[in-house]
């Protein structure tokens, strides 16, 4: 131990020698450069900012562990002014678990470290190689004597009666005491805190002792996560890096326990591991972010203007998606759309943060949360959302929650919502896929068991479970979500691998279109054979196909035209006088003339050829379609014909340029390439007009 405490201070003391090196060194290379004070100036700031970051961590951290360690009243008597993520929750109280965890502590530190050397550390290795960083291993962890702490307890009556849920407020600011080693070099991981809401499901109850199969453990939303590197590793602890390495933690947790992710233990062998390790979605919420306005501006151009290049980060549990980048706007338009399984109706938020792209570090332009169950209860909603923590910003979405069901004669609807809207990513079902197990897998090497694992792929969707170590009979007992195009033409590929060598041992395609013929769209502990010849040599899995439904799905379809009824010469084109009226049955468009209105009686996706006089106009043809989905009017300029020029035989530049009614405003103009021709025109282009409410939501 003595030996133990004398290299980590030699540790300590060399990487305050290397720090004090470079800086100074940086600063005698400025002055035998002769350069400008600015040089100098830099660096100051860079070691300003630096200690002022490391101040604030630490008196966080301090903060902390009194909190850990001692009573409500303790904190508000020694505490002026509370910092904004300490929070006493109005639920009920439990110090007596508390009490129990302390005695418990010593006990928790050996499972924690089997655990963690079980399951982190071959995450966190893989997530730590996508930088470049290899050769990582835990050689010490000891959780200290400071134990985890629970906050408020919330216990929920309206859930099946097969199960009880709870959420725990959690946090672990304990004096750990982690080492690693990472690429030969032995660093260390001290402070390391934890806060975040821990749901609890103890499912299914039984009729007998334990009367509870099995627990499930899960965060609903990502926990904050704070720590301090030490030993070598110190060199890196700056601000960028340290935020990259926070990441690459905060990845495995989520990999682990953050939601669809779920950490099971199973109390009695009756209950069955798939039981407990299948998600059971409540459905799935679609999302479209369509557009910001006055963002704040971040970046200074060489002119002197302010401007930023703003991108919006969605998260949901651990699934995230991100929005194109809009250059130089502060206005910007996205028009993306994105799908998040959601597994849990209560106490799940979609946290929307809006970020300034640059070169180094992205800045921060404001965030918004909003609570899942109350868009679940609207199902279609369409808001703007107020940027929180900013001075200026909004942010406008819509989202329509999708219910899963198991009756195949809903994916018509599902299909033509995704057509309607035109995007080749959106979703019309999804497949739940548990793997059991594999007996008797082939060995790469006669001298050694492999260490297998299995690869699922569906489209760009890839999945692995973890490996298992030296068996041919692998017991995996994993489950995974894939969303699906369309369940009639998707395949699912799947490969085993051993971890060792990488060898392919295995690899068969899988038609999903086969689950749509079986009761209730699922196939429950089925045995593939991995190979011809080779009875023994199998896989056992069971699928679950879920179908998107909406109610509104199915009065869409009822309400599509038939092509038959599109080309039909009802739609026709009235003169009428300024006195006729418009009825509200059908969608009108009036044009004005010198001297007459033109009614156009349409329906959707139909073809327009209107003759706009007698006397010499000429003719334009369009087709218009309305996307309720997208709220949008989509308008084709196909051609135009016969126009009247005062000197027919002079090329003339010819653009169509197309308004909303009745505003006629520069923000629904909408113009057409412009063409070089004579009197016939082709012009085939789309030009689409965005249509729809737009609430506040504050």
């Amino acid at each position: 131990m003595a030996l133990s405490d004398s290299n980590e201070r030699l540790d300590s003391l060399f990487v305050r020698i290397v720090k004090r090196v470079v800086f100074y060194g940086l600063l005698y290379s400025i002055g035998y450069a002769n350069w400008s004070m600015t040089w100098v100036l830099i660096p100051a700031l860079i070691v300003t900012l630096s200690e002022e970051y490391a101040h604030t961590k630490k008196k966080k951290r301090t903060f902390a562990k009194e909190a850990a360690s001692g009573k409500e009243k303790e904190i508000i008597e020694n505490w002026g002014e509370l910092p904004f993520w300490v929070v006493f929750p109005d639920v009920e109280r439990a110090e007596w678990l508390n009490k129990a965890v302390k005695q418990c502590w010593p006990f928790i530190n050996f499972y924690a470290r089997d655990l963690i050397k079980t399951y982190v550390e071959n995450k966190l290795k893989k997530n730590l190689e996508k930088y470049s960083l290899k050769g990582f291993h835990f050689e010490r962890i000891i959780l200290g004597s400071t134990p985890l702490r629970t906050g408020g307890i919330v216990v929920y009556d309206n859930v099946s009666r097969e199960e009880i849920v709870m959420d725990v407020d959690v946090s672990y600011a304990g004096d750990c005491d982690i080492k690693f080693r990472l690429r030969g070099l032995l660093g260390g991981i001290k402070n390391f805190q934890m806060y975040g809401k821990l749901r609890i499901v103890l499912k299914p109850l039984i009729r007998h002792f334990p009367l509870i199969g099995g627990v499930q453990l899960f965060f609903l939303n990502n926990p904050d996560i704070d720590f301090e590197l030490d030993g070598i590793a110190g060199i890196l602890d700056v601000p960028g890096i340290n935020e990259s390495l926070r990441k690459c933690v905060c990845a495995t947790v989520a990999s682990l326990m953050v939601l669809p992710n779920k950490f099971p233990v199973k109390f009695t062998p009756e209950v069955s591991s798939e039981q407990l390790n299948t998600p059971n979605p409540a459905g799935v919420l679609r999302v479209h972010v369509i557009e910001a306005k006055d963002l704040v501006k971040k970046d200074i151009t060489f002119t002197g203007k302010s401007k930023s290049d703003p991108y919006a980060q969605l998260v949901v549990g651990e699934q995230s998606f991100k929005t194109e980048t809009i250059q130089s706007n502060v206005n910007p338009k996205w028009d993306y759309w994105c799908e998040f399984v959601i597994l849990e109706s209560t106490g799940q938020e979609i946290l929307i943060t809006v970020w300034d792209e640059d070169a180094t570090d992205d800045e921060f332009l404001g965030r918004v949360s909003v609570d899942i169950a109350s868009l679940i209860k609207a199902e279609l909603s369409d808001m703007w959302l107020v940027l929180e923590d900013v001075k200026h910003g909004d942010i406008h979405i819509r989202t329509n929650w999708l219910t899963l069901s198991t009756d195949y004669s809903n994916l018509k609807a599902a299909l033509y919502e995704s057509q309607q809207l035109q995007l080749s990513h959106m979703s019309s079902a999804l497949l739940i896929v548990y793997i059991d197990s594999a007996t008797n897998l082939k060995q790469v090497r006669a001298s050694t068991k492999p260490d297998p694992y299995v690869q699922l792929q569906l489209g760009r969707q890839i999945k692995t479970t973890n490996s298992v170590m030296r068996t041919v009979n692998p017991v995996w007992e994993e489950s995974f979500i894939f969303m699906l195009t369309n369940p009639d033409s998707d395949y699912l590929n799947l490969k085993i691998f051993d971890a060792k060598t990488e060898a392919e041992l295995s690899e068969i395609s899988y038609n999903i279109s086969s689950i749509c013929t079986k009761d209730n769209l699922e196939v429950e502990k089925e045995v593939l054979r991995l190979e011809y010849g080779k009875s023994d040599r199998k896989l056992i899995w069971s699928l679950h196909l879920k179908i998107f439904h909406n109610a509104n799905f199915q009065e869409y379809l009822e309400k599509r035209p038939s092509s038959r009824a599109s080309s039909s010469s009802a739609d026709t084109i009235e003169q009428v006088s300024d006195s006729d009226s418009v009825s509200s049955d059908s969608t009108k468009y009036t044009s004005r003339s010198s001297r007459r209105h033109t009614r156009l009686s349409l329906r959707s996706s139909s073809s327009i050829s209107s003759r706009l006089s007698q006397e010499c106009y000429g003719d334009i043809n369009l087709t218009m379609r309305y996307s309720l989905q997208r709220q949008r009017l989509i308008v084709v300029v196909h051609r135009v014909s016969n126009l009247c020029f005062e000197d027919p035989t002079e090329d003339k530049d010819i653009y169509v340029k197309l308004y909303l009614l009745p505003e006629r405003c520069k923000a629904t103009k909408r113009k057409t390439k412009v063409i070089i021709e004579l009197k016939d025109v082709s012009l085939p282009l789309t030009k689409s007009f965005e249509l729809g409410p737009r609430v506040r939501h504050d």
